[in-house]
């Protein structure tokens, strides 16, 4: 039997009695939940949440959340602040109601407009960190978001050696993933359904959870930052169902929609350790040095890879139109 089959079985015999699958899951990955929403943050009690531009437009248009909005509306007039101000302005105001409920650090996005303009990126990512700043929120408690293109990986360069702690979104690949881990950033992001999405499409059939390739793509991540000890955090994202999240299991993070962590509440099946330092540590691996010319290279010879950060970056910037003409219908 297989290390981690040897783990995977001690765990499912040991699981405590009773508890439901977000307890076991909590026990040995720091679980985080991917909304804007703040009663869904405290039905669930993750440690971290992560938010986008899709997210925080759902959450604007809910009467709920009124109050941000017309504040952030409000500072923009008598500031005489610009359009892209206020949406700055709306993000904050909902992180800052987000490390209300939660007890660790709120991830913050980036505009996708200039996720290929490396010196626009850093700016952002400063903005962020000094209007936290304002409201006594410590850089420690923020991620700053950024789409894991060439010009972002080298944002999060500069970040880092600030002290800016980035979170690497849009990550499919080895690649991109290589290449934040090299850039010393705080955390990466792979997009564990959209690989799926994107293979599902291409070979018209579906895959069990164990054979995901968006699962098998994190475990391979994670595996190489293990073996060759990168610091950098590996957070699951953007999953399809709770088997592919639940397949990832000791993952450093998981950051996952309310819906499916209803879904953990609900069950009290076994859930299995699937991942660990001790048993992903490959000594066959070769360590790959990533420049610029060889993770444009290794990125052009991803198909998958290529077509979802240029899709992802495509839909959240329609997003973030799509919340500026609903402020700017405010104003």
């Amino acid at each position: 039997m297989s290390a981690i089959a040897t783990a995977e079985k001690s765990q499912a015999v040991s699981s405590p009695a009773g508890l439901n699958q977000l307890e076991q899951l909590k026990k040995f990955t720091r679980v985080v939940a991917d909304t804007g929403d703040f009663a869904q943050l405290k039905a669930y009690a993750p440690q971290d949440a992560t938010t986008n531009p899709t997210l925080i437009l759902k959450a604007a248009q809910k009467p709920e959340y009124q109050s941000l909005v017309e504040q952030a509306v409000r500072e923009c007039k008598t500031k005489s602040l610009s359009l892209d101000d206020i949406m700055r302005d709306l993000l904050v105001l909902f992180g800052i109601e987000i490390l209300k409920i939660v007890p660790g650090r709120v991830s913050t996005e980036t505009s996708a407009k200039v996720a290929f303009d490396t010196e626009a990126l850093v700016s952002e990512g400063r903005w962020f960190i000094e209007r936290y700043a304002k409201a006594g929120i410590p850089r420690e408690r923020v991620l700053i978001k950024l789409a894991t293109s060439w010009e972002g990986i080298q944002a999060a360069r500069v970040l880092q050696k600030e002290g800016i702690n980035c979170n690497m979104t849009l990550l499919f690949s080895m690649a991109q993933a290589i290449g934040a881990a090299e850039a010393g950033a705080k955390l990466i992001s792979p997009f564990v359904g959209r690989i799926l999405d994107w293979y599902k499409k291409a070979n018209k059939r579906d895959y069990a959870p164990a054979e995901d390739p968006g699962v098998q793509s994190v475990r391979e991540i994670y595996t190489y930052y293990k073996t060759f000890g990168y610091p950098t955090e590996v957070m699951g994202a953007s999953f399809r169902s709770k088997g592919e999240a639940l397949e990832l299991a000791g993952c450093d993070l998981l950051t996952i929609s309310p819906e499916l962590l209803g879904e953990m509440m609900k069950s009290t099946d076994p859930v299995p350790l699937k991942l660990s330092p001790e048993t992903c540590r490959n000594p066959k691996l070769a360590r790959v040095a990533v420049d610029e010319k060889t993770f444009r290279w290794m990125l052009n010879e991803d198909a998958m890879a290529t077509e979802k950060l240029a899709e992802g970056i495509r839909t959240f910037a329609a997003d973030a139109v799509k919340l500026e003409d609903y402020l700017s219908k405010k104003l």
